[in-house]
């Protein structure tokens, strides 16, 4: 069964701490450094869906959103 595609990356502001490890360790490149270093989802299409970033978040400030396949997001 093929992994459910993400479509909405959230993050924390109050939470990140701009540690820059999501940006660094995102195989595809989807963060970017944003308003005081915070990291900013700005590729979501390019996301494979590895969970690395959310996994590796110090904070816990990352959420991914999944397409279920209803249009509807969970």
């Amino acid at each position: 069964m093929a992994k459910a595609r993400v479509v909405e990356i959230t993050v924390n502001h109050q939470w990140c701490k701009s540690c820059g490890i999501c940006i660094e360790f995102c195989p595809r490149d989807v963060f970017e450094p944003g308003e005081r270093d915070r990291a900013e989802p700005v590729r979501v299409k390019e996301c494979i869906s590895c969970e690395l970033c959310e996994r590796i978040c110090p904070d816990l400030a990352i959420t991914l959103v999944y397409d279920n396949g209803s249009g509807n997001h969970k």
